[in-house]
């Protein structure tokens, strides 16, 4: 049998699901969000693939130019969300949803595909060796350990880089926990409005949420990671949204 993979759409948006939250109670109001930014986004070319299964098996990608990081990559593809978890693992469907990707890439004539990962394994990015594995070269590394990939169709084009902004490494709010995020997740609103903002209440931090509402803000903070990450004194912290939960937050912190 031929494993099916469905492309959203404004036609099927509401009858399919998003992948991720989708029986998380609390995470309701965050998976209404992330559909309305898709629907939204399909206008820029955006392209969500999934498994079609209740999995979470996907590939999001969007022309560099319209993609809510800050890089500049143009004719380029970004690849953004890309995940397969469980019992899907080793079944060969990253390398299909990733072709995918590339044969949409050479029809639209682009000169290759970049992604943001981290040095080591960063939360909700790719997997870093994974995607090395896949052909991927690494093309910029900042000093807070995020890493520019790029899988080139075109090898006379000039390789993407990250934007100043991101260059530092760090954020310019210097005093206490700086969170910057989007609706690009389901879970980001629910974790950070409501459970970052108590444990930052509660343990007495300095706390500021900075949500990033449109495509220009996003390729304009200070962290290539606009799903979600964390600062705390200006320095960076994680993109992993566990930090969000009281009994994680220590840990990460590393207090």
């Amino acid at each position: 049998m031929k494993t099916e993979y469905i492309t959203l759409t404004r036609d099927n948006m509401e009858a399919e699901h998003i992948c991720c939250a989708f029986s998380d109670k609390k995470c309701k109001k965050g998976y209404a969000m992330k559909k309305k930014w898709l629907k939204n986004e399909l206008d820029n070319g955006y392209v969500f693939r999934k498994l079609n299964e209740r999995a979470k098996v996907f590939i999001e990608y969007v022309p560099a130019e319209k993609a809510w990081i800050p890089v500049e990559a143009p004719n380029y593809l970004m690849i953004n969300c890309f995940w397969v978890s469980g019992k899907y693992k080793g079944c060969g469907h990253g390398k299909a949803l990733l072709e995918s990707a590339i044969d949409d890439a050479r029809v639209q004539g682009k000169d290759g595909l970049a992604t943001v990962v981290g040095i080591s394994k960063f939360h909700f990015m790719s997997d870093t060796k994974w995607m090395l594995k896949q052909g991927f070269k690494t093309v910029e590394i900042l000093p807070n350990g995020f890493s520019l990939l790029v899988l080139k169709i075109n090898n006379n084009a000039s390789d993407p880089s990250f934007r100043r902004c991101v260059l530092s490494g760090e954020c310019p709010e210097k005093t206490g926990l700086v969170v910057y995020y989007t609706n690009r997740c389901p879970f980001t609103e629910y974790h950070v409005c409501n459970s970052l903002v108590n444990i930052a209440k509660n343990k007495h931090i300095p706390l500021k949420v900075i949500k990033l509402e449109t495509m220009e803000q996003a390729q304009n903070a200070p962290t290539p990671a606009t799903i979600f990450t964390l600062f705390y004194n200006g320095k960076f912290i994680t993109t992993d949204l566990s930090v969000c939960i009281d009994k994680r937050f220590d840990k990460i912190m590393g207090v």
